[in-house]
């Protein structure tokens, strides 16, 4: 559902459409008028500002996708390593299930030595 949200940033109304909340686009709204404002405290122009603010968001925005890449890539990783280590614990499960297997063979070897010894 689209919806109108009229806002305002230094004196200047703006009226977006959009999928977002209205308390959301305030919200940037507000955030964005507190850095433009900031940036002009120092000497800088209105347009100069935005053009300022614009550039920290787009440079806050690649490193936010730059770590969400990383993170990805981590988490594909530790998904290789439990698979490794799923593969790995199977093949100890089988190995200790023939070992199993083999222990029983020696010992029932052994009683009927033992008995064969005792006749």
């Amino acid at each position: 559902m689209m919806n109108k949200v009229k806002v305002v940033i230094l004196g200047k109304d703006y009226t977006l459409q959009t999928e977002e909340s209205p308390n959301y686009v305030y919200g940037l709204a507000r955030a964005l008028e507190a850095q433009m404002k900031e940036a002009m405290d120092h000497g800088v122009s209105q347009y100069n500002a935005a053009i300022m603010t614009a550039l920290s968001a787009l440079d806050d925005l690649n490193k936010s996708r730059a770590r969400i890449d990383e993170v990805c890539d981590e988490s594909k990783s530790y998904v290789d390593d439990a698979g490794r280590a799923r593969i790995e614990r199977d093949a100890a499960l089988k190995e200790i299930e023939m070992l199993k297997s083999k222990v029983a063979q020696l010992e029932n070897s052994l009683r009927l030595k033992k008995l064969k010894d005792s006749i």
